[in-house]
């Protein structure tokens, strides 16, 4: 490695081709700190992508710095088990982004170490491997992935390995191969919920256990990024960890060829600290806009924006929660732990992909339930003496998801220090056909099992998720070969800059219909191997 450059000299280079634009902070007699260590990777972000990296590059012995915009999360925010998750405003920032009709909201996003997971199902499926490939939708093509299933794969059985995944193969029609069978036994469903899987069961589908990453501790039962990717990762004296670290800027060199140097907000204070290799993991929404806030002379559309898809095609999944309301109370705090995707490429009248559906869990406990319109709150106006929690425990709970395709205008886009998220939803058909053979699905399995377990109801109350929850995001800088057509190549690095890369959800061409936190893992640990010998 070349002899690293002294921190004051690139900073005399950075000022004067950039302080009109990027320093605009001395121009108010802000004072800027320069850090004075040099690291060979910075990863911005501690989710899916940036925590599993951190663990894989940590035991090079070079010289990592990771920044997180949020702090530690307290244990008691994250048993669920302890919290009241119908206080919308728990867990979500406290920030404003703006809908594409200038409506602002709350997003629910987690500023914390460990990012999303620590507030996702831990859910860990594997897209199928008719997902990397072109597949005709009934609104259009999603597109083919540059890489395919099996490039995937091995990283897909390390990721499940890494995570202890707990499942079970075998029994999905959709299910891809495995190298390996998952690492632990899957979780057994609760027992007033196993007679609901054998119903299911009983009318030739093929209910199958989700994968979970499960720690089984106690007091934090889901497994997550800082479980398994920044705590292993901080052992190591070569990794140094900042929270409550916004990064607001990334400074390229004069040619405008690398980024040189990452300006962070810590405590009111502004920060420079100086690496080779940038790597970005702030989530599919942060990391466009922090590419686009970071605009330049040489780069005027934002970094890496040359083909101008960088915000480009946002994807978030069509997702419905659906009640069916029972008999017999539950605990209300049980984990997820079925899956079926007999309908995920379709059904007999229906031949193009309809999607995937889990169980919720313990409605007490599930986050982005409670961001749905409020369906337990409208049963509860129809059942008088009941409130939300005595419904929560005689509920049972569906998710649907369906894919969303890409769609050049659905966008992040920044105004200043505003960032704009504008999406319409498509491919909503499908998901319409999903919900309704899921709701033939529910009465035929509670007409065999009769009144004992469910009470009869005319409909099947449900509620789409509305713009604030952007779990499953993905797609803002998408990942190929033709510059003109991506932002990053097959390694995740930008076309334009030599050594930026992007390791969420970003790079995702499309969304298929399953959570895709698994694929972010299994992902950053493949960009980790290709690292390894660049650093």
């Amino acid at each position: 490695m070349p002899t690293e450059p002294q921190p004051e000299k690139v900073l005399k280079d950075l000022l004067r081709t950039q302080k009109n634009k990027v320093f605009h902070s001395t121009k108010v007699q802000k004072i800027m700190i320069i850090d004075d260590q040099h690291y060979d990777v910075i990863i911005v972000g501690t989710g899916a992508g940036g925590g599993t990296l951190a663990n894989r590059l940590a035991p090079t012995g070079k010289k990592i710095l990771i920044l997180e915009r949020g702090d530690f999360m307290p244990l008691e925010e994250q048993n669920r088990a302890n919290v009241d998750v119908f206080k919308k405003e728990r867990y979500r920032s406290s920030e404003r982004w703006y809908d594409q009709d200038g409506e602002n909201f709350s997003p629910q996003t987690n500023y914390a170490v460990g990012g999303n997971t620590k507030i996702y199902s831990a859910a860990l499926v594997r897209m199928r491997e008719k997902d990397f490939e072109a597949v005709e939708h009934q609104e259009g093509v999603s597109p083919e992935w540059g890489l395919k299933y099996q490039d995937f794969e091995p990283y897909y059985t390390e990721a499940e390995k890494l995570y202890m995944v707990h499942g079970k193969t075998g029994n999905d029609p959709s299910e891809p191969d495995h190298s390996e069978d998952y690492p632990f036994p899957a979780v057994e469903h609760e027992p007033e919920f196993q007679t609901i899987v054998e119903a299911i069961a009983k009318q030739g589908l093929h209910p199958t256990s989700l994968p979970l990453s499960l720690t089984r501790e106690e007091d934090d039962p889901t497994g997550d990024s800082e479980v398994f990717g920044i705590v292993p990762a901080l052992k190591h004296d070569n990794v140094t960890l900042k929270t409550s670290a916004k990064v607001v800027c990334l400074i390229t060199n004069s040619s405008g060829e690398a980024v040189r140097a990452v300006e962070v907000e810590i405590n009111g204070q502004s920060y420079l600290f100086f690496g080779d290799i940038i790597v970005l993991a702030c989530g599919a929404i942060n990391s466009a806009a922090l590419l686009l806030k970071s605009a330049n002379h040489k780069h005027p559309n934002g970094l890496a924006n040359s083909s101008d898809l960088v915000g480009r095609n946002f994807m978030k999944h069509n997702q419905t929660a659906m009640v069916e309301l029972s008999v017999n109370p539950n605990s209300g705090q049980f984990l997820r732990s079925v899956s079926v995707n007999d309908f995920y490429w379709g059904d007999e009248n229906f031949p193009y992909p309809m999607g995937h559906i889990e169980n919720t869990g313990g409605l007490l406990q599930d986050i982005i339930f409670a961001e749905s319109p409020p369906i337990l709150s409208v049963l509860a106006k129809g059942m008088p003496g009941f409130g939300l929690e005595q419904l929560a425990k005689r509920s049972i709970g569906w998710w649907l998801y369906t894919e969303t395709l890409p769609n050049a205008d659905n966008r992040v886009r920044v105004d200043g220090d505003k960032i704009y998220v504008d999406f319409t939803p498509n491919n909503s058909e499908a998901h319409d056909r999903l919900v309704y053979r899921w709701i033939d699905v529910l009465k035929a399995g509670e007409k065999n099992l009769g009144g004992s377990v469910f009470e009869k109801l005319a409909v099947y109350p449900r509620g789409e998720v509305p713009i604030q929850a952007v779990a499953n995001q993905c797609g803002t800088c998408r990942f190929g070969e033709d510059p003109q057509t991506s932002v990053l190549d097959l390694n995740c690095r930008t076309h334009d800059l030599e050594n930026l890369y992007v390791v969420d959800s970003s790079f995702f061409p499309s969304s298929s219909s399953v959570p895709p936190a698994l694929t972010i893992i299994a992902n950053a640990l493949r960009v980790g191997d290709h690292l390894k010998s660049k650093i």
